[in-house]
């Protein structure tokens, strides 16, 4: 159980109002004498500075601090070395003294009330392995808290404490959020309850490593481990967010918060509420970024939209037809400018919904309706790098044996044993199976010869693991 989330990297405001003063002269007649007048200065404008003050006092107190408890498997004789700085020492040490023990844990989060008569909001990683939940409100009562519900595919969790008339916070629409708006947060950060920290809205629909249904607020607003699950308010006093994860190399605030938009929350949280569960819509492929070399690939005016790489059998995607090389421009009217978008928008949706894409195929724009399944995250696919000269590709391949074509479950393709030059350069990998190449299944050499004679720009349909991803080449 962590009272925190962070993603490990590889890597205030002050505002000001000024005003000139201008002076006239005019100029006088010779035969008058005019007096000399004063001067008037301009007014200079006032600056209205945001009342973070009225936020804290007012909605303050419908924020609390969670406190968690359990036991979890650690010692000598097990656990992970990450949560035993004992085995961290003993690291590499061929034994272990004595058996696994249960060991009592804790952590703390922040929340918030969103029902008077108890429901509170927080992460599904604040809560996570609890055997004990405690909510502690700002007038210094407790409540033992059950946990109605949680999900770690948005890392919402629902909460329900004893009790009525509570304070409750007020809820807006994170869409009307611009980026350079004001926002506050308001946690327990190390424990220090009520704590209110200010920033700005730095970016939105941010997508993030395992997270690919969240289409993130980032933030630079001070939060760290403790305020996990607490609100991010805007200026109005509205919760638009709760405060999620870090960008850290510390494990401290660096700068960049990302917190989970409201309305996604709330959709997760009426589903807990009415049901005990969560189900999230699936579509059923695999997709991938589109950079410069695959939009030139296929052929599209700028790089944008979401690529399916393989189609899962008996999804909603084969049912309604998507082929990988396709490539999902809009989903229901709306724009997708990277694969991440698609992944979120499906991920908002509800199993059983109807949905209409617009997708390019081989130069054609369609559109295509499909009725969404339940199940797992959309896959994002990467692409990676690696580096023998071998053929005009720089790739050294040969036919699938019948096992290993059983093995990775294709009807056929081509391993790729060695790398270099041009495939090295576009990504392709060792053990890399290419199944199509310029959009041709390839089941010999000679096939993917005839496919790759041209010049230009191409792009190989690779299987890597269980994922399939396209490789865009320059040909020639």
């Amino acid at each position: 159980m962590q009272a925190r989330k962070t993603v490990a990297a590889l890597a205030v405001v002050a505002a000001f109002a000024g005003g000139a003063a201008a002076t006239h002269f005019a100029g006088t007649p010779a035969h008058a004498a005019a007096p000399s007048a004063p001067a008037v200065v301009q007014g200079v404008p006032v600056t209205v500075l945001p009342d973070f003050a009225s936020i804290a006092q007012t909605y303050g107190p419908a924020v609390v601090n969670i406190t968690v408890s359990g036991t979890r498997k650690t010692g000598f004789g097990g656990g992970s070395e990450d949560d035993d700085p004992f085995q961290q020492f003993f690291h590499g040490l061929p034994f272990r003294f004595g058996p696994p023990a249960d060991v009592p844990v804790q952590g703390e989060g922040s929340g918030f009330i969103v029902g008077s008569d108890g429901i509170v909001l927080t992460n599904a990683h604040v809560v996570q392995g609890a055997s004990e939940v405690t909510v502690k409100l700002t007038d210094r009562r407790e409540f033992r808290a059950k946990v109605l519900g949680s999900d770690p595919v948005t890392d919402i969790a629902v909460l329900h404490i004893d009790a009525k008339n509570l304070p409750v916070v007020k809820l807006g629409d994170p869409a009307q959020e611009r980026v350079g708006d004001w926002v506050v947060a308001i946690g327990s950060p190390f424990g220090f309850e009520n704590s209110v920290s200010a920033g700005i809205v730095s970016a939105k629909g941010r997508s993030l490593p395992g997270d690919t249904y969240v289409p993130f607020i980032q933030t630079d607003v001070a939060v760290n481990p403790g305020n996990s699950g607490g609100p991010l308010f805007n200026l109005k006093g509205e919760v638009i967010g709760i405060n999620s994860q870090i960008y850290s190399r510390s494990g401290g605030y660096q700068g960049l918060s990302f917190a989970i938009p409201i309305d996604v929350a709330l959709k997760v949280k009426d589903q807990i509420v009415s049901k005990g569960s969560v189900s999230h819509a699936r579509l059923g492929v695999t997709v991938q970024e589109v950079n410069q070399a695959l939009a030139d690939s296929f052929g599209l005016k700028r790089p944008a939209g979401a690529l399916v790489a393989s189609v899962q059998p008996g999804s909603a995607a084969e049912r309604a037809g998507l082929q990988p090389g396709d490539v999902i421009l809009k989903y229901d009217g709306k724009p997708i400018g990277a694969a991440s978008e698609l992944s979120a928008a499906v991920g908002e949706a509800s199993p059983g919904d109807k949905v209409k894409l617009e997708v390019t195929r081989k130069g054609e724009t369609r559109e295509i309706a499909a009725t969404l399944g339940a199940a797992k995250p959309e896959k994002v696919a990467q692409a990676g790098d690696s580096a023998k000269d071998h053929g005009r590709l720089g790739m050294a391949v040969r036919p699938l044996t019948p096992e290993e074509r059983k093995q990775a479950n294709v009807p056929g393709g081509l391993l790729v044993e060695e790398i270099a030059g041009v495939a090295a350069r576009s990504g392709v990998q060792p053990g890399d199976i290419v199944l199509m190449a310029g959009g041709k299944a390839v089941n010999s050499v000679g096939e993917l010869r005839a496919a790759t004679s041209g010049s230009g720009t191409g792009a190989l349909l690779v299987q890597r693991g269980d994922a399939r991803i396209f490789v865009p080449m320059k040909l020639g």
